[in-house]
Formats: C-alpha cells, structure tokens, sequence
C-alpha cells in the first residue's frame, strides 16, 4: 500500500520527541510532552473543549466501524455510571478470520525497524493527543471519573506512560547492534571471521485486556510497548468501558495504514453481553503477549492458564499507610483526606490501612491519640467534601454495583469514624456519588484482621489500631508480603522508624512515599519519574515501566555469514 506519511517525514517530526523522551527515562526528571490543562488545546489541529464534546456526542447512539476482517455482528450495551446510555456499536469479530488477518502484516511492521516502529506510534498517541477533549468525556462516561481527572489521566497522564514504553522499547531492542564484524584469531593459521546480523523479532499477536476504571491509562503501556517491539495487538476492552479503546483501535489503524502497514496490526475485539471471550482469547496459541488489569483472580487464572504468552499482570493489592509521627499534622490531614477521596477511592494506589499506635502518635501540635487521629481525619476528609460541587468534582461516580455494596457493607465491620453520605449530581441526577468512609479496627483481634487483610475496592479505609511503630512495620512487611501493594506511605520523624519502613518496602519491593504533606499524592505516579507498581510483590507481576515490561515482548535472532 502507498504511504501517506513517509519515514523520512515521521522521523522529522517525532525523533525530537523520542530522544526527549529518553532523556527523561534517564535521568528520571519532570518532563511531558502533553498538556495537562483544557485550555491548552484548540491550536494546530487538536480539539477544544466544545468541538472535543461535540466529538463525543456525535459518537452516541451510533456505529463505530473500524473496518476490521471478519466482523460478524454488532454488539455495544454500555452505560455511563453518569446514568446516561452511550448507545454505541462495535464490530464483534470472528476471531479464527480476525487472528490471520492481524498476523499478516507482521513481517513488514518487524523489517520497518526500531525507530520507524517508534515514530509511528509517536504519531499515534500525537492524534490522541489531539483529541484529548473527545477521550476524556469517552473516559468519563464509562469509568466514572469526574471530568477534570478523566482528562487528566485518561488524556496527557494515559498518553506519558504511552509514550514511555515505546521509549523503554526502543532503548532495549537497539541494545544490541545490528551488525557486527566478529574475528577470532588462530596464531599462524588466518583467524576465523563472521559477519553477524541481530534483528528484534516479535513474539507474536499480543492481547490487551482493558479495564473499567482506567481504559487508557492502564491500557495504553501494554499496548505501545507491543506494538513499538514488532507485535500486532488485539484490544479486548472491558465491556463496560469500550469506547475509549475504540477509539484508539480507531486512531492506531488510521496511522498504520497512512504510513504505509497493515491496518490489521492493530484491531477490536468486543463482546456480547456476558460472552466472556478473556479466557478464550488468553489460551489461543496465536496470543504470545497478555497485559492485564483488574481483579486478583482473573490475574492469577491467567498466569497459571495462558502458558504459551508472556503475561504481565497488574492486580490487587492492600496499600497501607504507617502514621507514627509528623511535624505538619494539618498538611499530612489534607494529603490524606485528598488521597482518600480521589475518583472515590476507586484506584488500585488508594491507601486502605491507616495504621496508628494505639497509644498515639507526635506532633507539632502535641500529642493526639488513635481516636484523635482517626476523628481529625474524618473531618479532614468533611471539610474537604463539605461542598457539593468540589465534592462531585473530586469523588466523580461509583463505577459499579459491586463498590457500591462493599461501601455499604464496611459501616458494619467495626466502629465508624467517617460515615459515607451521598452527594447529588445537578448535572446527573442518576449519578451513584458517595463520599469516603472510614472504619476503626484493633490490630490484635482476629476478626478485624479478616477485614482489613483483605483488598476492599472503593471509597473504603480502616484507622488500624497497633501497638507500636514496630507493630506497624511488621504488619506492613506481612501485608505486602501475602496480599501486594501498588502503594506504600509513611508519616515519621524518627530516623529509626523511617529506616524500619524503608528497609522493609526495599525487601518486600513495595513503592513507598515518604512524609508527603503538599501537592503530591501516594496514589499517584509521574511517568519517567515514577514507576508504577514493583513486579515484586503480589499485587503485579510488573513494572510501569521499565526495561523488563518490554524487553520479553520481542527477542533477538542471529544470521551468521563467513566474512
């Protein structure tokens, strides 16, 4: 097929960004490339705010066709946790038609190299960049996010970890030279000489398997770090939250076929209503690469069953939070309050166990007792959601049924510091919007500990009661060790206590954060900077991202030549 966008033309215009990009991976500095503010958009092609909603809008109630081989039916059936009905249809595929179909193209994209690879994708996530606008309302509707984060982390924040793996891809497969000269002296005999040829092969079709609360966000590493080491990926979203990545499918076989590849390298694979086609995709012996987000027991089925795929999982975890002791008591109070209440809890990095000495804990104001810390919280997080608007504008909706009843159900497990009260939506009158609540537990009784070892997804926290400040650390250690953590925070000023935690996160490979108190939050990372999640423990088997989430996505193949 002739190319619209030439090498020559897509190495111009996205090789400064790459090599930025990898200077950031680098040195581990701030940098983005992609405007966190609304405002920002509206120039040089990209939509603003009312031309990206008439984006959205026009995609209700509509047919989404990708042109992909062997569609065999039209399936859709999501619902906005806004309480709107998006009325969308997909292309359900025959997948023995769609899997050749999408291997095909493969040789090609394989020979095009590293850094053609690389600038496609660049030119991929430039035009989702472009509609940010669209995806962030596509996001909004079907995660519950409030507005303001669904463009954040469903647009720039999504699109940074987007464009990190293709960079970490690149950096790993131009490890290796593409040829070499290779002279082994033989004293008086003439030395032996080969030419050697190293090429990155990829493994095969890789499966993304998308998830509700962060279609993009989570989705989009898994997805450039494939595609960007040679793979064709097929998109298997959550059946709740299609539409964000459709529309990347969308955009991604657009560029593919303008620069001159198969469209088919990238393609859709929606369900009917409870059809659960996961499992039988996951074991298909074409699927080489799994990326997975969501529950804990899906994640395990896959790593025990896809045994002919690379599977890289990001589960569940029991994120904990040690308080000992701080020096800005107010300003630990609001951090804590914020990270709490962000999209209702409803991410895999909120803290869930506030653990508190029993006796107490130092402050700049003097002591305060468990009870005190666990009732200045509470109104933390009150004055924090006292106003409606800022309330909607921070909680966004619950996403599901499920998190509703597991909200409702944690006022019963032990005395109630924070009760949850729900908050209307002017807007959205049908929107599920709950404030956190907080639940007082003892770290020495049996019972409680069934609680609070266990993940309880959603605007839930326990105050755990402990003996000491080593009670605590070992609790941690315990926790991270037998449940997984995405997210580790800590408030100390003893350098002992700090040494403890930091010791134990470093053996039990949990992301920790220390004493924050301003505008940086435990439950939220920074690509280049940040890596999300460990790989060390078992809420993930993985890192987002580093060398080892791409560097088993392809290998490297050998041809030998006498010289």
């Amino acid at each position: 097929m002739a190319a619209e966008l030439t090498a020559h033309e897509l190495i111009a215009k996205h090789r400064p960004t790459l090599d930025q990009a990898l200077e950031a991976i680098r040195t581990r500095a701030y940098w983005s490339p992609h405007p966190e503010h609304p405002k920002a958009y509206g120039e040089n092609g990209s939509l603003d705010a009312a031309a990206g909603k008439a984006a959205f809008d026009a995609l209700l109630g509509g047919r989404l066709d990708l042109g992909q081989p062997g569609t065999d039916d039209w399936v859709g059936g999501e619902a906005s946790p806004y309480g709107i009905e998006l009325g969308v249809e997909y292309p359900h595929a025959d997948i023995d038609v769609l899997l050749p179909a999408m291997k095909a193209g493969q040789r090609a994209w394989r020979d095009a190299g590293a850094e053609m690879r690389a600038v496609v994708c660049l030119e991929i996530l430039k035009r989702i960049s472009d509609r940010t606008h669209e995806f962030a309302h596509a996001v909004m509707h079907t995660s519950g996010q409030a507005f303001m984060m669904a463009f954040q982390a469903g647009g720039p924040h999504a699109q940074d970890r987007g464009l990190e793996a293709v960079a970490y891809a690149y950096v790993e497969q131009v490890r290796t030279p593409d040829t070499a000269e290779w002279t082994k002296p033989q004293g008086k005999r003439d030395p032996l000489a080969l030419t050697k040829q190293f090429t990155p092969v990829p493994r095969g079709i890789a499966l993304l398997i998308g998830c509700n609360t962060f279609p993009t966000w989570n989705g989009y590493p898994g997805l450039f770090a494939s595609l960007a080491t040679g793979n064709p990926v097929l998109v298997k979203p959550h059946p709740r939250a299609v539409l964000p990545l459709a529309l990347t499918v969308q955009v991604a076989r657009q560029v593919l076929a303008e620069a001159g590849f198969d469209p088919n390298l990238v393609a859709l694979a929606a369900e009917r209503a409870g059809e659960g086609i996961a499992k039988t995709l996951a074991t298909r012996p074409e699927i080489r690469i799994i990326d997975y987000t969501g529950s804990t027991v899906f994640g395990d089925w896959l790593e025990a069953n896809a045994r002919q795929a690379q599977v890289y999982t990001e589960k569940a975890g029991v994120n904990t939070v040690i308080v000992d002791s701080t020096d800005d008591y107010k300003g630990m109070l609001s951090n804590l309050a914020f990270s709490l209440s962000l999209y209702s809890g409803q991410m895999c990095t909120t803290p869930q166990n506030l653990l508190i000495p029993r006796d107490g804990i130092r402050t700049e104001e003097g002591p305060r007792t468990f009870d005190e810390v666990a009732a200045d919280l509470a109104r933390a997080v009150d004055g924090l959601l006292g106003d409606d608007a800022r309330a909607n504008a921070l909680l966004g909706a619950i996403v599901n049924p499920d998190v509703k009843a597991r909200l409702e159900a944690a006022a019963g497990l032990g005395e109630v510091a924070l009760a949850s009260r729900e908050i209307g939506n002017p807007e959205f009158p049908d929107a599920v919007v709950r404030t956190p609540v907080i639940v007082k537990l003892d770290g020495a009784k049996p019972d409680d500990e069934a609680a609070y070892m266990s993940e309880c997804f959603g605007p839930v926290s326990f105050a755990v009661a402990v003996d000491s400040a080593a009670d605590a650390v070992e609790l941690l250690r315990r926790t991270v060790r037998e449940k997984g953590a995405m997210t580790v925070g800590a408030y100390t000023t003893d350098s002992e206590v700090e040494q403890a935690i930091q010791e134990a996160c470093l053996e039990e490979a949990a992301q920790l954060s220390l004493n924050l108190t301003g505008g940086v939050y435990v439950n939220q990372t920074a690509a280049f900077s940040d890596f999300h999640g460990s790989g060390g423990n078992p809420a993930a088997n993985s890192a987002l991202c580093d060398g080892a989430f791409v560097a088993n996505r392809f290998r490297v193949v050998e041809v030998r030549r006498e010289a």
